[in-house]
């Protein structure tokens, strides 16, 4: 992953901390390791971020930004990367990760209609907490782990494509630097 297309697109570290809502926790945002963009803090951060975003919980924001500081790795990157969970995709991921869950524990699948609503998840939650929670884990540990090993893999191929292009320019001046000069 280029670090020229990360910086891009994230935020300066200097706006983030002085956000009047973080004002409290300003001073945890002023270490300079959650902010690098290398290899080790990037994928660590992705891992975090999808794992986060398959939390069946509130505030999975919050919940992200505190792994990434406990861990040192990229916070705004942890923090970004779950909201791919939204209105639009929670019920599709959690849908599935239920159904995950229930097939995974052998349970048979006790709801017959879904209504999303507070009300109806409260009154389901003896039937679907079990499952909900078993699948959206695994979900969480097998997206966070392919989300770090891909970033790993691809931040890797970056440098290997880099390295052999510095070495073309580099044969290429040689080679040109040998050439006689004709008379």
């Amino acid at each position: 992953m280029p670090k020229d297309i990360l910086r891009r697109y994230l935020p300066e570290p200097s706006e983030i901390r002085e956000n009047r809502l973080l004002k409290p926790v300003a001073h945890l945002l002023e270490r300079t390791d959650v902010w690098h963009l290398n290899r080790r803090s990037v994928s660590s951060a992705v891992f975090v971020g999808l794992f986060c975003a398959f939390l069946p919980i509130p505030s999975q924001m919050i919940v992200a930004a505190v792994i990434a500081l406990a861990f040192r790795c990229n916070i705004a990157i942890a923090v970004g990367l779950v909201w791919i969970t939204n209105p639009l995709t929670i019920p599709p991921m959690f849908y599935f990760a239920y159904r995950l869950g229930a097939w995974l524990l052998d349970m048979q699948i006790s709801v017959s209609e879904i209504d999303i609503s507070m009300a109806w998840i409260w009154d389901n939650l003896g039937n679907i907490g079990y499952p909900l929670l078993f699948g959206s884990l695994v979900c969480a540990w097998v997206s966070g782990v392919t989300g770090f090993v891909v970033t790993r893999v691809l931040w890797r191929l970056h440098v290997i494509s880099r390295w052999r292009a510095r070495r073309a320019r580099r044969r290429a001046r040689r080679k040109a630097s040998e050439v006689p000069q004709s008379d």
